[in-house]
Formats: C-alpha cells, sequence, structure tokens
C-alpha cells in the first residue's frame, strides 16, 4: 500500500510582511467564505494579504483589505476586489480572540492563504506590533547569522 506523502496543502499566498511587523504569539486555522467568482480568482493565485487583518463584527470575525482580483469571466456577477469577508471559527475561538483583542491589545493578521482537501483556508496569527528598534534588531540578527554561515562556508 502507498503511502501519501502530499499533505494536501496548496499555499496560495503568503504574508512575509507580517512576521517583520508583529511578534506571534499563537496561529490558528479559519476557514474564509467565498462567493464563486472570488474562489475562481483564489484557485488562479491572485490573491493579495499583505495589509490585511481581522476585526469583529456583530460578535463574527471579518477580514478586512484582502484584495482577491475581480474574475475576468464573470462579468456582471463579478465581486469587489477589496470585500469584507467572514472567517468561519468556532463561537468560543471567536469570543476567545476578541477577548485578547480588547483587554490586550492583539491584533489578528493573516499570514497564509491555503487550500486544504479542496477548501480555501487562511491561518491567523494573533500577534502585537512590534517597535522600530524591535524591527532594527531582528534585521540586524537576520544579517549576522547570514554573513556568519558564510564565514563558515569560506573557511571550511
Amino acid at each position: 500500500m502507498k503511502k501519501k506523502t502530499n499533505s494536501g496543502l496548496k499555499i496560495i499566498c503568503l504574508n512575509r510582511k507580517a512576521s517583520f511587523n508583529y511578534f506571534f504569539e499563537n496561529l490558528l486555522e479559519a476557514g474564509i467564505v467565498l462567493k464563486g467568482s472570488e474562489i475562481k480568482s483564489v484557485r488562479e493565485g491572485k490573491v493579495n494579504i499583505a495589509d490585511s487583518y481581522a476585526v469583529e463584527k456583530d460578535g463574527e470575525l471579518v477580514l478586512i483589505n484582502s484584495h482577491i482580483a475581480a474574475y475576468k469571466q464573470a462579468s456582471y456577477s463579478n465581486h469587489k476586489p477589496l470585500d469584507e469577508r467572514k472567517l468561519l471559527l468556532h463561537k468560543k475561538e471567536i469570543s476567545k480572540l476578541i477577548g485578547k483583542m480588547q483587554r490586550d491589545g492583539f491584533t489578528i493578521v493573516p499570514t497564509k492563504m491555503y487550500f486544504k482537501k479542496g477548501k480555501a483556508k487562511i491561518e491567523l496569527a494573533i500577534a502585537k506590533g512590534k517597535k522600530l528598534f524591535d524591527k532594527r534588531a531582528a534585521k540586524k540578527n537576520k544579517d549576522w547569522n547570514r554573513d556568519k554561515a558564510r564565514y563558515i562556508r569560506k573557511t571550511s
């Protein structure tokens, strides 16, 4: 019997800027409600979640500022690229996230969007913003690690 090597994940887009701008406390997976023309665009990979974030509206979490390009063949039934999109989570998870946002000053940032068993999913990070000196220190560390690897490669 053959073992499955593919985990069933097909990554659509990543938010590399998020790890530079935020400290992540933990990650969680959520579903996302999409219209027909939106899912067609997502399958083509025309998605940008770099500047997006999640907020609470009427007891639900909504993804704001995520750009899904208009689907060319949808004509009159097309969607708006910067529409708000509802996130699918359990009620307890939503209330816990809302509490963290209000009490502790955390924000919810998407880190990547992917397909899992044919369904569009989004990975959310509960994050706290970095200050300017934190960003400089992270960049300095990254540069030093790169230079250190270069020195080790040259000497051996």
